[in-house]
């Protein structure tokens, strides 16, 4: 009963989805869908977009700028600049090529494809277990062995010769520097673990 302008971008962005949809295509192309909302819509769309790509069963070519909306969409990425390919891939190979000419700057990260193994309601974790290890996040509502992909960013990582003590940091996993690389920004490298 309410007129278009009367609806929130989220709103408009689904009855969107929607007309496409209801065309029975082949295939979706989205650009930029969630640019113009502001995280609170993006955070209640993107599920949708989620069940959407699964239950679909139809390629939906995915342009973005947003690393987080393509590190939950994502399983193919092709990276462009000024018009062309410069390369294609695996969702996590291409996130951590450390010899791509484009640089993510803040944005770059890993993906970890995980299984919500635990719930703490007290602190309102949970614990994404993956092959290797397990990592605390901020519980995400979802039920417990739901497959889920995480988003690690490099800015959110630590590195130490040693075992940490006397910190916060909850989450600790060992590795290996495989590889250095620089970033944009002078005062700041791209290490692969």
């Amino acid at each position: 009963g309410r007129k278009p302008h009367g609806l929130s971008g989220g709103e408009r962005q689904r009855i969107s989805l929607a007309q496409a949809l209801s065309l029975s295509p082949e295939l979706l192309l989205m650009d930029e869908p969630l640019s113009a909302l502001d995280q609170p819509r993006k955070l209640e769309i993107l599920p949708f977009l989620e069940r959407l790509k699964q239950e679909a069963k139809i390629p939906i070519i995915y342009v973005s700028h947003a690393a987080d909306e393509v590190a939950r969409l994502a399983d193919y990425l092709v990276v462009m600049h000024e018009g062309k390919a410069i390369t294609q891939g695996a969702l996590s190979d291409v996130l951590t090529d450390l010899n791509l000419p484009i640089r993510l700057g803040e944005d770059t990260g890993a993906i970890l494809h995980a299984c919500v193994g635990a719930i703490d309601q007290q602190w309102h974790l949970a614990r994404m277990d993956f092959a290797g290890g397990s990592l605390w996040t901020k519980d995400p509502n979802l039920a417990l062995n739901t497959q889920v992909r995480v988003l690690v960013l490099g800015r959110d990582v630590s590195l130490a010769r040693e075992q940490p003590s006397l910190t916060s940091i909850q989450n600790l996993l060992q590795g290996i520097v495989v590889a250095v690389s620089d970033d944009s920004h002078p005062s700041q490298l791209l290490i692969r673990v």
